[in-house]
């Protein structure tokens, strides 16, 4: 009896605990139920796109990048193609001997082979690696002819940047290169086409400032992959957009020109159209191969570039920043007369120098101009004439007249780097000096020195507007997107009376077509397209007492950083102007000998194309041009090399 008791409590213990555990099991089916029905009804089409996405990898494609032209269509940024090695480690059975037969065929030198090694150890073995790119067609059709004997070898063509005109334009068009981290910062939320293998982005010039535009929009490849990450199957593809083309206002045969005239210097010439404002030239020299950057430049060729003294790889035209000398005289003397203190009959009389306060202030001219009124003051550009000028207009009035012709202000370009110069005023002293406005520099500027700084572009802008007469003519660089050209807003109004611009643009013509003239011997001699124009020697050294008594030194007996800058600004036809220029030829001495007869050749080639006849040299040119004309045409057809031209 005591048994079958404690049977019966063993049994109730059993059934009390299997329904416990029942009821456990039945509470997880339970919470499993609901979770699969979450999973597989309430949360299915979020878990379906899941394991879509998985399956599906998108992959961005390149679009091609817009090219850039010159006015006329010529070429100047291209793409041309980039035929390209690339292997795949897990195809090729025998890994030494597939990089043995690949250094063979494509020319590997022991670097390439070395960078192939890191890149095949951190890459996926099924992942293409790129071995080598910018194969040239011989290596790249040989390497196609053993392609079945090259297990793992990928053979592709691409598109690559190119500039047919090489240092030509190399500080307008500018180059691209690879992607760095430091670019990928700067477009931030941009940066899915700059991630890819082999991407370029612009650098410099156009190519940097346009680089969005030139980009263009990227599409998108789907492929299906398998759970080890290899590709199975291509699902779809959308291209994406080409980068738009430029159409720059350059013109490719005279910036040419202007490149070979300043040939050997250090130098910049910048050719404006006074009445739209296209900039057709923009040269600096020496200038550099763009094509090299493209790939990687060597560190042999760019050291060779960064211990030049000439500083190739500075764009002079637009971010040279130099004293405009003499060739600032006419803005003083607008500036004097717009003041009312002075007229153009006003004179004043050069001794050679002009004492001020407590100190001598020069003409360079030791022995003095006389009795010198406007006119004359500008064809023979005597200092002591704008010393007087420039105290009657005052520093206010000259920085005020100085602003509507361009100067302190960088004119807005779709180029990088483009510099404001400096504009010296009685603010600008107190902030950086913290003091007030002197006398003296008055004096400096009013003659184009001082802390007053150009660069060769201000001083064409400013030229255009004299020349102009009427209108705050602005500079462009870009003439048309695509072939559809863009609009320019209105130009605003100059302000200045026709009477003060008249009388500076006649002693401009002075300056270059009566004997005398500073610029006489490097004038244009036919009168329909006479230029009228301005030379310029700024200082860059400072000339002491001593020197003075004794002689100043010649720019010949001084080393070559010593000498002066030589500058020259003009503006032709001068009835109908329609081409502005400025010329600087740094540490070249005189404007008259080294700037002036640079900007007569390139205005001269502006005006009648190739070959300007004859006449339209100054007569003491023209024996000299004709026979150097006669044996280039004797050596063109002999097949030798032709001599060369002065002004052609």
């Amino acid at each position: 009896m005591f048994d079958d008791r404690r049977e019966r409590d063993r049994r109730a213990t059993f059934t009390r605990r299997a329904i416990v555990l029942f009821g456990a099991q039945l509470g997880v089916a339970g919470v499993l139920g609901v979770r699969l029905y979450k999973l597989q009804i309430v949360d299915q089409a979020q878990y379906r796109k899941l394991a879509e996405d998985n399956r599906i990898n998108p992959e961005t494609i390149a679009p091609e990048r817009g090219e850039i032209f010159d006015r006329a269509g010529a070429p100047l940024a291209v793409n041309r193609p980039n035929y390209t090695l690339s292997f795949i480690r897990e195809q090729a059975k025998d890994l030494e001997k597939a990089i043995a037969d690949l250094r063979a065929l494509a020319s590997l030198s022991d670097r390439e082979v070395q960078s192939l090694r890191r890149k095949l150890k951190r890459s996926a073995k099924f992942k293409p690696v790129l071995v080598k790119e910018d194969l040239d067609w011989d290596t790249f059709a040989r390497l196609n002819a053993n392609a079945p004997a090259l297990p793992g070898a990928l053979l592709d063509v691409g598109l690559v940047r190119t500039y047919p005109e090489a240092d030509k334009l190399a500080h307008v068009i500018g180059y691209v290169g690879a992607v760095t981290s430091r670019d990928l910062k700067r477009h931030k939320g941009d940066d899915r086409l700059l991630r890819l293998p082999g991407a370029r982005i612009g650098k410099t010039g156009v190519e940097l400032a346009a680089e969005k535009t030139l980009r263009g929009e990227a599409g998108v490849r789907r492929v299906e992959i398998n759970a080890g990450g290899r590709e199975v199957a291509e699902i779809d593809r959308i291209e994406g957009d080409p980068g738009s083309d430029l159409t720059l206002t350059i013109d490719l045969a005279l910036q040419r020109y202007a490149m070979k005239r300043i040939e050997k210097e250090s130098a910049a010439v910048v050719v404006m159209d006074c009445i739209t404002g296209d900039l057709l030239v923009l040269a600096s020299g020496p200038a550099y191969d763009p094509n090299k950057f493209v790939f990687g430049i060597s560190q042999r060729d760019w050291d060779d570039l960064r211990r030049d003294e000439y500083d190739p790889l500075r764009n002079k035209a637009l971010a040279g920043e130099y004293p405009p000398g003499s060739t600032f005289k006419m803005i003083t003397a607008i500036a004097a007369l717009e003041a009312g203190k002075i007229s153009p009959r006003t004179s004043f009389t050069c001794t050679g120098r002009m004492k001020f306060g407590d100190r001598y202030f020069h003409c360079w001219k030791r022995a003095g101009h006389g009795r010198v009124d406007m006119l004359r003051g500008v064809k023979n550009s005597c200092d002591v004439y704008f010393y007087e000028a420039a105290l009657s207009a005052g520093i206010d009035k000259i920085a005020e007249v100085a602003r509507k012709f361009g100067v302190g202000e960088a004119p807005k370009l779709e180029i990088p780097n483009v510099r404001d110069g400096l504009l010296p005023t009685r603010d600008w002293v107190r902030k950086t000096y913290k003091r007030g406005w002197n006398g003296g520099e008055t004096l400096n500027v009013g003659i184009g020195q001082g802390a007053l700084l150009m660069t060769p572009l201000q001083m064409a802008v400013m030229t255009a507007r004299i020349a102009n007469g009427a209108e705050q003519v602005q500079a462009r660089i870009v003439k048309a997107i695509n072939g559809v050209e863009l609009e320019r807003a209105p130009f605003e109004p100059l302000d200045v009376s026709k009477d003060a611009i008249d009388i500076v643009k006649a002693g401009m013509f002075a300056v270059s077509n009566e004997p005398g003239g500073t610029a006489f011997r490097s004038r244009i001699a036919d009168p329909e397209n006479a230029l009228a124009g301005k030379t310029g020697t700024a200082q860059v050294r400072r000339i002491g007492k001593e020197e003075r008594a004794a002689g100043v030194k010649k720019n010949a007996d001084l080393p070559w950083r010593l000498r002066d800058h030589a500058l020259f600004v003009a503006f032709a036809p001068v009835k109908t102007p329609r081409y502005a220029i400025s010329v600087i030829v740094e540490h070249g001495g005189g404007g008259s000998k080294a700037a002036a007869p640079v900007a007569r050749d390139v205005l001269m080639r502006a005006l009648y194309g190739p070959q300007p006849p004859l006449e339209a040299y100054p007569v003491h040119l023209r024996r000299e041009i004709a026979k150097a004309r006669e044996e280039a045409e004797k050596a063109k057809a002999t097949g030798a090399d032709p001599v060369k031209i002065m002004g052609e």
